[in-house]
């Protein structure tokens, strides 16, 4: 099913009102992907440590 002349314009209006949020999105989107199909041991473990990194800063 195609989407609406009216949905389109109402998903362009959001992004360009929510750009950090599509921003955000976007980046989550990005790492997620990366995390369940590339990937390796390496990579997993250096994610671990920034995560834990972040997660301290934050408090």
């Amino acid at each position: 099913m195609a989407t609406s002349k009216s949905q389109l314009k109402a998903n362009a209006k959001w992004k360009n009102k929510n750009k950090d949020k599509q921003r955000k999105y976007q980046y989550r989107s990005y790492a997620k992907s990366f995390i369940r199909n590339m990937a390796d041991e390496n990579d997993l473990d250096e994610l671990s440590t920034l995560i834990e990194n972040r997660r301290k800063e934050l408090k």
